[in-house]
């Protein structure tokens, strides 16, 4: 049994999306052990740094380390840091659709040349892959087929919806969390070409708890948490 070293109701965590799955099982194991609520806002990368720049309150930010960094050098989070894991690029394709050959850079290369329309998000995974689409030196070819959403949901429900042959990329366990609506997972990146997005927990030095942000926190780095991000699909 956890013991909760200050009780608070509720604790309010801003985190990033992509660790959704692993997230919530956590929170709710978490709230099984101490009766603590914990309500969880997902917004992407860019989101989070708006939210909590303009002062917005939370106990816990969840996002990748180089804006837990940032915020801690604008004096927003504590000291105390859970490295709470890393996710994966995949692709995927909706039901019908063929699935592209992606077991190479070559192939995923040419995969996305052939497609008829590509569509990834503006987070921190999309960023890395419209690099990459720059690195292979197609961007600009694919530019006027591709389509772009703020967050990995809107992604896949865009392709959920789509026709032709319509190649979709976003973080891994953003694609599993559609698939029991047909969305077919094709797989990872290559590993050549792979990018994993990390992502670090801090309590909110504006806690309406701190002890109990840092709790929570602790707990998420603990051997209990991390198991129930592995399990999630969460590296």
């Amino acid at each position: 049994m956890l013991v909760h070293p200050a009780r608070a109701a509720e604790l309010k965590v801003l985190s990033a999306g992509a660790i959704e799955p692993g997230l919530r099982a956590a929170a709710a194991a978490y709230q099984r052990e101490t009766g603590v609520e914990v309500r969880i806002n997902f917004a992407t990368a860019p989101q989070l740094r708006k939210r909590v720049g303009s002062g917005e309150a939370a106990d816990v930010l969840i996002a990748p380390p180089a804006l837990i960094e940032e915020f801690a050098r604008d004096r927003k989070v504590a000291q105390l840091r859970a490295n709470v894991g890393r996710v994966g690029l995949g692709v995927a394709v909706r039901p019908g659709a063929p699935e592209p050959d992606i077991s190479s850079a070559a192939t995923l290369e040419r995969a996305v040349v052939e497609a008829e329309s590509i569509t990834f998000n503006t987070a921190s995974s999309g960023l890395y892959f419209e690099g990459l689409l720059k690195k292979m030196g197609i961007y600009e070819s694919v530019r006027g087929k591709t389509t772009r959403y703020p967050d990995g949901a809107s992604v896949m429900e865009h392709l959920l919806k789509g026709t032709g042959r319509e190649i979709g990329f976003g973080p891994i366990t953003e694609i599993l969390q559609f698939r029991d609506k047909g969305l077919r997972f094709v797989g990872p990146l290559p590993a050549e070409v792979q990018n994993y997005t990390s992502y670090t927990a801090a309590p909110h030095r504006a806690a309406s708890n701190v002890e109990a942000a840092a709790a929570f926190v602790r707990y998420l780095a603990s051997s209990a948490g991390k198991a129930l991000f592995t399990a999630a699909g969460i590296e």
